[in-house]
């Protein structure tokens, strides 16, 4: 079989079974893909290929250079690929099952102090070219570090998500999973301030003869919300409004903010995994890591006989 005739089923079933991002399929696509490229050069493909031959691939790619992150990912995708041609009877194996992948350096999650975050919030309702951008933006801000949702949860948020003024908001997550969220009282009021212009500007638009949009955070791209490109800019924008180092700062830096806040002020990490939508506690974990740290700074920065000079 050629390469395509796997890897299109295999896409759709992808997108279809697994409720997969189109982030999530574009990488498969191009994991999937250079992985065909290295076989071809062999006189190989993913009929042929053996578990050698994976390893072989990973081999090569830790010697041009490719991040562990990047290679754990493409033996992933190479897994999936073959745990998908069994169950179509493609294999009678899977040659990538037993491949153990490159340890994941850990590195603690970047995040914000609480001041550096409502100097943040302050600033996203400053930037914009009018005041319907001022006011979307606040709500942008105040929703991701209300809830901590993951930036593309955000943008495509259906604004039937937010009617009602509720008090708990419905996520859809990866994998098509859904949980609830509360919204704080500054959240709750932004979304309340940007629904009336979002509102007004729809019916303005109605009335051009466009349709009315299904989201939130209208927009112009092809998916019809703001893109997620558009949101990291405005964070940049936002950052430098607050006197914060931008490249400090990402929509996820205030995903791991409303997290690592949370567990300094008490809360349990079941909670936080329930609210961050993460499948398997050791992900939420890493923010135990982050306090440590904070607490380790906080004693050697206070503590006087953590001073060099006790005098």
């Amino acid at each position: 079989m050629k390469a395509r005739s796997w890897l299109v089923p295999f896409l759709d079933s992808a997108r279809a079974e697994l409720a997969a991002a189109d982030n999530t399929i574009r990488a498969y696509a191009s994991d999937l893909g250079d992985f065909a490229e290295h076989l071809a050069r062999r006189k190989l493909d993913f009929t042929s290929a053996m578990r050698g031959d994976i390893e072989a691939y990973l081999i090569a790619l830790d010697h041009a250079g490719l991040a562990p992150a990047t290679r754990a990912r493409r033996l992933s995708a190479i897994r999936q690929l073959y745990r998908f041609a069994y169950g179509e009877g493609w294999r009678s194996d899977n040659p990538a099952a037993p491949i153990k992948g490159p340890k994941k350096p850990r590195r603690l999650p970047k995040t914000l102090s609480v001041a550096d975050v409502d100097r943040l919030l302050n600033a996203a309702a400053e930037i914009g070219a009018s005041q319907a951008d001022r006011t979307r933006n606040a709500c942008l801000f105040q929703l991701l570090y209300a809830t901590g949702m993951r930036v593309s949860e955000l943008v495509s948020l259906p604004v039937a998500a937010v009617r009602g003024d509720p008090r708990m908001l419905l996520v859809r997550g990866k994998g098509g999973k859904e949980r609830m969220v509360p919204l704080t009282p500054p959240a709750r009021a932004a979304v309340s301030t940007w629904l009336v212009a979002r509102d007004a500007a729809e019916e303005m638009s109605r009335k051009k003869g466009r349709a009315a949009s299904a989201y939130l955070f209208p927009g112009n791209g092809k998916g019809g919300h703001l893109t997620r490109i558009r949101f990291y800019t405005l964070v940049k924008e936002a950052a430098l409004a607050a006197g914060i180092a931008p490249e400090g700062v990402t929509p996820h830096t205030l995903r791991h903010a409303f997290a690592s806040h949370l567990l300094a002020n008490g809360a349990d990490l079941r909670v936080i995994q329930t609210l961050l939508g993460h499948a398997d506690i050791s992900t939420t974990e890493i923010y135990t890591h982050v306090l440590d740290e904070r607490l380790k700074d906080l004693v050697h920065s206070h503590h006087p006989l953590a001073r060099d000079d006790p005098g």
